[in-house]
């Protein structure tokens, strides 16, 4: 089961990164977290910024509405998207 927290402005979303991988892709929940294969190496906030651009072109908002909360140098990680609820989001993942 994946691990979403909701409040008033958003939801915020557990994952693990795995940088470095032949595509962009969602690899499924692996204890309560999104896993998420990215192509940006881990330099330089790179796959920061390419997680945040790869869930908001899943989840079908803007760039600026998804920003990484917690785990920022690490694999496991916290995404913030505003403006979504924890049912549209599991709705968009799922469907």
């Amino acid at each position: 089961m994946l691990d979403i927290k909701e409040d008033s402005a958003g939801v915020s979303i557990k994952i693990r990164v795995q940088p470095r991988a032949a595509n962009n892709q969602v690899a499924g929940v692996m204890e309560g977290a999104l896993k998420i294969r990215i192509t940006a190496p881990p330099v330089d906030g790179a796959a920061n910024k390419a997680c945040c651009s790869f869930i908001a072109e899943l989840l079908g908002v803007a760039k600026g509405q998804v920003t990484v909360s917690q785990g920022h140098t690490g694999r496991n990680k916290t995404v913030r998207v505003e403006g979504l609820t924890a049912r549209q989001v599991l709705d968009k993942l799922y469907y």
